[in-house]
């Protein structure tokens, strides 16, 4: 392998390197947050408690005016109403007639309970109506449950004037979309003519799903969609708070593997959307808040619709969800699943995602079909990577040359002289010094693509595989009680082996590349051994799913390799370059050989000015 290879791996290695540690925050930063966490908890529990006690104010004096229209709204006890599919069971509350309860049956938590994504306390939603003489604040009204089924009903607040307001809830079968309506009937002389809108406050503390904080908070965000553009997210590692100018589709309260989708047909408007870190062992990820409008028809003749998902983060299901959403829509909903940058996601979302659930159909353990997975890509790359293994195989060939032209040139002075003539050399015999790279760097983007899939693959949660209880999470066969800088608490074995893989691969490298006395190549030698070593401290918390198609990854590339030095004769190879090489009146003269000569030449030029110069004086 020659140099421009090394450079090339080199640059493929400080991207996946740099992309680790862009994404990991240091302990002093981690630290830090802690304590703006601590502070940001504490103010926020004292603005809670004074939004509590002016809630219960509010809610005394409207107790006490018995000749408002709600008043019969303000009075009552909550009760419980169950709407269920195969898929997900939600639980309605009364007291604001909304969802307070939604549990996912094909999925559990770490505790191998069924998986609820929110319950009592954690999530809140409160709708606000502008009236004539008063406001309508849902989240504190009783209402009328009506229309009872197993997978609809009808919460309806009545007024006392004999209108009433409607919340209707619908589960479609086989799925995890809710379509919900609000709409007001023989209520026009309590809102006023120009009323055309209604607030809504969405609260939700991001419960933690999964086993790794740290790697779980790296995919748990606050996601939206504005009207006829792509999805955008607030930070995942530090509060953020934004007023969004454009309309937006949705607004998605996301965790790793599962998402709390809100759509609106007429979309929201003027949206500030907030998310706050919780801290560490609180058993919450973020704590998220929207705050926006949208249109409201108080006639009643046109009814505001919207529609919830309470479901997986996975790519097809939510593929499908598109088509039972707004029809003049196109949700894109399916980008809450990163699949990576635009030519890795056309990657994974055509090639990835369609091998992976064919070998999935299998019915094998998900250890093989990432297995199998690795052999197929590494099948499909073999002609790059044996292109790029005979143009290093002849560069080593050519070397004897090489080094005659070193020995030519021993002076600084002739760096010049001696890389053109190199160049030279290379051009007779038909080797191209980028031959090695260019197909190494044409496998990138097949290889990144599994980087950015395994985290985000559901499939993988939870599934077991020789040591490793979760391939989604770090394996922590061995694991300590206190806390080490870059390392943490636990050793990921699948890691560690595909860390030392990667030493062993590059040990084979160097000693098909012959270093020599060459001080750059030493360097870049280091360089090589150094990479593995970070790895292991990036990886280590990572999906072991990841570690492990690396590993596996890395042995197929050392048999390759191996298999391909034992069938490749350099002397045979040599001498076919001979046969083959061309006269110097035949050959062409490359664009890089053209620039080299030019800079012979004017360095010629001014050396020879140099010497007139010295001999004038």
């Amino acid at each position: 392998m020659d140099k421009n290879t090394l450079v090339g791996f080199a640059l493929i290695g400080v991207v996946i390197v740099g992309f680790g540690i862009w994404n990991r925050p240091s302990q002093e930063e981690m630290e830090r947050a802690r304590h703006y966490q601590d502070s940001i908890q504490a103010v926020a529990q004292k603005q809670e408690e004074i939004r509590k006690a002016q809630e219960e104010a509010a809610a005394k004096t409207i107790q006490i005016d018995s000749t408002s229209a709600l008043f019969s709204a303000t009075q009552g006890t909550e009760q419980f109403t169950t709407l269920e599919n195969d898929l997900v069971q939600l639980t309605l509350t009364n007291k604001g007639g909304r969802v307070c309860k939604a549990m996912l049956k094909e999925y559990n938590d770490q505790k191998h309970e069924p998986l609820v994504l929110f319950d009592g306390t954690d999530a809140s939603l409160n709708f606000g109506f502008a009236g004539k003489n008063e406001n309508i604040l849902t989240e504190q009204m009783f209402f009328e449950t009506t229309q009872v089924t197993d997978s609809t009903v009808t919460m309806r607040l009545n007024a006392g004037n004999g209108g009433h307001l409607d919340f209707t809830y619908k589960l479609l079968p086989e799925s995890y979309v809710v379509d919900f309506t609000v709409q007001a009937t023989g209520m026009q002389n309590f809102f006023s003519p120009s009323s055309r809108s209604m607030s809504i406050n969405w609260k939700q503390r991001a419960r933690q799903m999964e086993k790794g904080y740290t790697f779980e908070q790296r995919y748990t965000s606050l996601t939206y969609k504005p009207n006829g553009d792509s999805f955008d997210y607030l930070s995942e590692t530090k509060d953020e708070k934004e007023t969004i100018p454009e309309v937006l589709d949705w607004v998605a309260f996301k965790n790793q593997y599962f998402s709390c989708v809100f759509m609106a047909e007429k979309s929201f408007e003027n949206a500030t959307l907030e998310s706050r870190m919780e801290q560490k062992g609180s058993g919450y990820m973020k704590n998220y808040q929207a705050d926006m409008e949208t249109a409201f028809d108080p006639t009643g003749a046109t009814p505001s619709r919207f529609q919830f998902y309470f479901g997986p983060n996975h790519f097809k299901t939510l593929l499908a969800t598109n088509d039972l959403s707004f029809k003049d829509k196109d949700q894109e909903l399916e980008d809450l699943v990163y699949l990576g940058w635009p030519i890795i996601r056309l990657i994974n979302r055509w090639f990835t995602i369609n091998l992976f659930d064919w070998l999935s159909s299998w019915g094998l353990s998900m250890g093989l079909v990432i297995l199998l997975m690795t052999i197929i890509v590494k099948v499909l790359v073999l002609p790059t990577t044996y292109k790029s293994f005979m143009s290093s195989a002849k560069m080593r060939a050519l070397k004897p040359y090489v080094d005659k032209i070193n020995a030519k040139y021993p002076n600084k002075e002739d760096a010049l002289k001696k890389q053109q003539e190199t160049m030279a050399l290379y051009s007779q015999y038909g080797v191209s010094p980028m031959g090695g790279c260019l197909p190494m760097l044409i496998q990138t983007p097949v290889f990144m693509a599994l980087f950015f899939f395994v985290p985000n693959a559901i499939e993988l949660r939870q599934q077991s595989f020789l040591w490793a209880d979760d391939l989604s999470s770090y394996d922590d066969l061995i694991s300590w009680s206190t806390n080490i800088p870059l390392l943490g608490n636990h050793l990921s074995l699948f890691c560690l082996l595909f860390s030392v893989a990667t030493v062993l691969n590059q040990i084979i490298m160097m000693k098909q590349q012959d270093m020599g006395n060459n001080p750059q190549m030493a360097a870049m030698k280091w360089m090589m051994y150094i990479m593995p070593v970070m790895f292991f401290f990036i990886f280590n918390e990572y999906a072991s799913g990841l570690s492990y198609y690396y590993f596996i990854s890395s042995l197929i590339g050392i048999l390759t390799m191996w298999i391909m030095r034992r069938m490749t004769d350099e002397k045979k190879l040599l001498a076919q370059l001979e046969a083959n090489k061309k006269a110097p009146s035949q050959k062409k003269t490359s664009g890089l050989m053209a620039k080299l000569e030019a800079l012979q030449k004017e360095q010629e030029r001014l050396q020879k000015e140099r010497q007139d110069r010295l001999n004038k004086k």
